[in-house]
């Protein structure tokens, strides 16, 4: 059963890392899954494609610049005939040699798809590691457990600012939750809390050092100056929270002067389900009726010349 789209793999492969001990998240920086566990010293990525190409190899290569130990996933489908479909001994075989690790995803109409690991890369560690294993500096193993620790580091923040998993890995062309856009949401749900503020107060709120460069910089509009040193919400700040209620609420849940508002949030959460139930069994209920009423007959008409 070949997949439509690179996201279908998503929920499989993460699901591979949640059950390892990981916490995973999508689309970081870039990369299509990132995995963290508190025992590992590198972060994991992983590139996901439908097929194996040249591309998925190459972005590969390019993402152990970060020091992470890195995977490619692909779908295995095995209906469809292709040259490397039906090859991935030796796919496995070239990504051993790259330190690259391969993991592909089967999926079926009736059962849970099956992922199979065909190649585990070695996990990076320091080059006084990598020189003892008698690897050679110029290698793909040297190369991609040299530790470049500035590209983890960076990879790591944006993980950590991020409050959950609100993307799905493979994403194109979607609106993509990012630490950055956390922050911004941050500063609107103070604002819808407490009201027009100046950027030390937001930043005293939400614990963001550079709260006023988020307000100044404005990149999703949602913010305005209403006088010197004051900001207040605009109207598609208001809509942001709305769009984003999940990500402000899982914020609201940490800063006790958002109480207000996320219990207001769960109530109206609350009361638009009971509508929608509602809704749902009225509408049963019509097509109930309508099924049980006899339908109506059109009367016969009568035949010319017949006396009444």
């Amino acid at each position: 059963m070949a997949v439509k789209y690179e996201t279908e793999l998503y929920g499989p492969v993460k699901a591979y890392w949640v059950r390892r001990g990981y916490e995973v998240k999508a689309e970081v920086r870039g990369c299509d899954l990132v995995a963290v566990r508190a025992d590992e010293p590198l972060p994991v990525i992983v590139e996901m494609k439908k097929t194996f190409t040249l591309p998925l190899l190459l972005q590969g290569l390019e993402r152990q610049r970060t020091g992470a130990v890195v995977w490619l996933a692909v779908e295995r489908n095995r209906v469809k005939k292709g040259a490397h479909n039906q090859r991935f001994s030796e796919i496995a075989a070239m990504c051993r040699r790259l330190a690259l690790g391969l993991m592909t995803v089967t999926f079926y109409k009736t059962k849970e798809p099956m992922l199979e690991i065909w190649n585990e890369p070695p996990m990076a560690a320091g080059k006084a590691d990598v020189r003892a294993a008698g690897i050679a500096a110029e290698s793909p193993q040297a190369y991609a457990a040299g530790g470049r620790k500035r590209g983890t580091a960076r990879l790591l923040q944006e993980f950590a600012a991020r409050s959950g998993d609100y993307n799905v890995g493979g994403s194109s062309r979607r609106k993509l939750v990012t630490a950055y856009r956390e922050r911004s949401l941050q500063c609107a749900l103070a604002l819808t809390c407490a009201g027009r503020l100046a950027p030390r107060e937001i930043a005293a709120m939400t614990g963001i050092p550079k709260a006023g460069q988020t307000l100044r910089d404005n990149y999703y509009g949602w913010f305005r100056n209403v006088e010197r040193g004051i900001y207040d919400l605009t109207p598609g700040g208001i809509s942001a929270l709305r769009e984003y209620r999940e990500v402000a609420a899982a914020w609201a849940g940490r800063f006790p002067w958002a109480a207000e508002w996320l219990a207001a949030e769960a109530a109206s959460e609350a009361a638009s389900a009971e509508q929608a139930v509602a809704a749902q069994e009225l509408a049963i209920v019509a097509e109930a009726d309508a099924a049980a009423s006899p339908a109506t007959l059109a009367p016969i008409p009568e035949k010319q010349g017949e006396s009444s």
